[in-house]
């Protein structure tokens, strides 16, 4: 695996991260909380579900999601209804404004670890495209599992990066937006995990 296969890489998985998703408004939402232990425990809980993600690959699960139809839609159904409910769950929570005092502590550390590691680890579309994406970077001649292994270490860390800006906005909106605007907020990130779990939905495996 030569430097110009990472740089793709990498710039291919920049791209892709930046497009909002589970991660990137759960990220922004743990930012609007202004809490940095959520949001490096929530970053911490997404880049570990990359590495299992491409683990997985690497293992033959992905392979093994295409070829069982009741097991992708067991995984997809699943997916589909923890996305609904974090969007119900943001919807309905009440963060603070400027003028609160202290950071939001209504969800514990562990609580945002695994909503942010649960989101991958649930969705089968992250599953079959890194099964039909990371095989292009191989190089066969080479063993295959170091190369899982920078693969998932790229992954993980722009992912992080990426991240890090949402959380970034999230802390901005916090100083500027008042505790009206700031439940606005949550509730269009919770509208936008709701629309996100519709889409799941409606995917089949082509």
């Amino acid at each position: 695996m030569n430097s110009a296969t990472l740089l793709l890489y990498t710039s291919s998985c920049f791209i892709g991260a930046l497009i909002p998703g589970p991660t990137s408004l759960l990220a922004m939402a743990n930012g609007s909380s202004r809490s940095t232990r959520k949001v490096a425990v929530g970053m911490a809980g997404a880049a570990l579900s990359d590495v299992l993600v491409i683990a997985a690959v690497g293992l033959g699960l992905g392979a093994m999601l295409l070829a069982s139809q009741d097991l992708f839609l067991a995984l997809k159904w699943i997916g589909v209804c923890y996305l609904a409910w974090l969007g119900a769950q943001l919807w309905r929570s009440n963060p603070q404004g400027l003028s609160a005092s202290k950071a939001d502590t209504s969800a514990g550390t562990g609580e945002v670890f695994w909503r942010s590691f649960s989101v991958a680890m649930t969705n089968p579309k992250v599953l079959l495209f890194f099964t039909a994406f990371l095989p292009q970077f191989i190089d066969p001649s080479e063993p295959t599992l170091p190369q899982y292994a920078v693969l998932a270490l790229i992954s993980a860390g722009v992912d992080v990066a990426v991240m890090a800006l949402y959380a970034a906005g999230g802390v901005q909106a916090a100083k500027i937006l008042t505790e009206t605007g700031m439940r606005r907020l949550n509730k269009c990130c919770g509208a936008a995990m709701v629309s996100l779990a519709g889409f799941l939905a409606l995917y089949r495996k082509a």
